[in-house]
């Protein structure tokens, strides 16, 4: 039989149930055609897998499809799913939804789901007809269209052919390479993306922005104005090829979907992100993740895992505009510059928000020590007073992430409190992002700024990591 030809070179721990397998799609889906070739995973790792190409019937609104596909099987198969992609021709594009990403992803229930023998690869194609027939994956486009997203198809087509670990596009102009210019990428268009793009601009650190705008249809409300208003170094785009080669990619987008608990109103961010971060990561391959999606701890967690990203270039925003806010009260209002440098605003965003000091300027003296501490939290209690009720804007959190952006692209080594994996601090064992100080360079955060022993902050981060975490073994990535 032609499959065996194919397992000769491979190392399937279950040929002849794969093989059988198989064999019955053929019987259902003639069309298919089989190959082998080299997958490359996101750790890099390769093997030589066993693929196959062809077309599934769909009807939708009243016409026929053969949507086209393409299928990795896995060399544990059948007891792991396969990987499945879709393969758009020239002509076609990929409509991002719950169940495709930008790359062509295929994520079904099927796949989550997976048990052999109860699931098969030919009721997997079942599902996946039945769900493209809810939601079309591809559309055509027209000629101007094609020739535009050429360039974007032919990166999708490597994607589905396992080459995930291209090298990023150089720009080149007159048969030379230009040099490597500062370009920040804020994905979002909603207040918040917007504030962050004008906050960027403003400061001038980069040399272009480019503002990603995921909203169907054409722009709306202040993307409409921006492109009315043109400003210089400020691109408006819905490509995800315009990111490419960015320096700082910022996360704004938030998901609107119908949700009904708070778990499904961050499932459905984590179905958003799952068509944003390999695309990303894709055209820009040593970014830095600059999360502002909410909730901040746990889409930091869910841009790393989703990245493959080292863990220094994947960073939340945290709770850096508190600190700066803090740190300003205690300096200009209360007079306490000396404390000020010290103290930080650590752990979650919002009412669980820590306060804590990086170093201890204490008298060795016990009794003088104990006044030393009162009279700290005295001040230190009079700034949180006059830091509570002060709303996070969008154009304040804007300003604080260029802030950020300025710190990372010019290598200031500046200490910011940003959610990192805090993991190994503070007896903390599971993989959770909370806000933490740390130096930031222009490969994320370089290292992380010891805190003062304070037994009560300690179980503070451990109380605020045990709920993230619980709360992100409930999420489906």
């Amino acid at each position: 039989f032609l499959f065996s030809h194919f397992f000769l070179s491979s190392q399937y721990k279950f040929r002849d149930l794969t093989i059988e397998e198989l064999k019955n799609v053929t019987k259902t889906y003639p069309n298919f055609t089989f190959s082998m070739n080299t997958y490359t995973f996101k750790d890099g790792s390769q093997k030589d897998l066993l693929n196959f190409s062809g077309t599934v019937p769909v009807k939708y609104a009243g016409n026929s499809y053969n949507i086209p596909i393409h299928l990795w099987i896995l060399d544990s198969h059948p007891f792991s799913p396969p990987i499945c992609f879709l393969k758009p021709t020239v002509n076609m594009a990929i409509s991002v939804g719950k169940h495709v990403d930008a790359h062509g992803r295929i994520y079904l229930p099927y796949l989550q789901n997976w048990k052999y023998p109860k699931s098969t690869i030919t009721g997997l194609i079942g599902e996946m007809i039945a769900k493209f027939e809810e939601e079309l994956p591809l559309y055509s486009l027209s000629s101007s269209d094609a020739a535009r997203q050429s360039e974007l198809l032919s990166y999708i087509a490597k994607i589905t052919a396992g080459e995930t670990d291209m090298k990023s596009k150089s720009e080149v102009s007159g048969g030379k390479t230009k040099e490597c210019f500062n370009k920040i990428t804020v994905v979002g268009a909603g207040d918040l993306g917007i504030a962050c793009a004008l906050a960027v601009a403003a400061k001038g650190a980069a040399n272009k922005v480019v503002l990603l705008d995921l909203s169907e249809g054409a722009a709306k409300g202040g993307t409409m104005d921006l492109e009315i208003f043109a400003l210089p170094n400020v691109e408006i785009s819905k490509d995800f090829s315009a990111s490419a080669d960015s320096k700082v990619v910022v996360l704004t987008a938030n998901s609107l979907g119908n949700a009904q608990t708070y778990l499904d109103v961050i499932q459905s961010n984590v179905d958003l992100f799952r068509g944003i971060i390999p695309a990303i990561s894709h055209y820009s391959q040593n970014t830095v993740l600059l999360v502002a999606s909410q909730p901040v701890e746990v889409m930091t967690y869910v841009s790393w895992k989703l990245s493959a990203f080292p863990k220094s270039r994947v960073i939340g925003i945290g709770a850096n505009l508190d600190t700066e806010r803090f740190q300003h009260i205690l300096t200009n209002l209360l007079k306490a510059e000396a404390l000020a440098k010290d103290a930080w605003i650590i752990g979650e965003q919002g009412e669980d928000k820590v306060l804590s000091w990086t170093s201890s300027n204490l008298i060795a003296n016990q009794t003088e020590e104990m006044a030393a501490r009162n009279s700290r939290e005295k001040v230190a209690n009079r700034a949180m007073e006059f830091l509570k009720g002060k709303g996070q804007r969008s154009w304040s959190v804007g300003l604080s992430i260029a802030d950020l952006t300025d710190s990372i692209l010019k290598d200031k080594r500046k200490v910011h409190s940003v959610s990192t994996l805090a993991k190994g601090c503070c007896n903390i064992n599971s993989e959770v992002f909370l806000s933490l100080p740390c130096i930031l360079g222009t490969n994320g955060v370089m290292e992380m700024v010891k805190l003062e022993e304070d037994s009560l902050v300690q179980e503070k981060l451990q109380s605020s990591a045990g709920s993230i975490h619980d709360l992100q073994q409930q999420l489906k990535l």
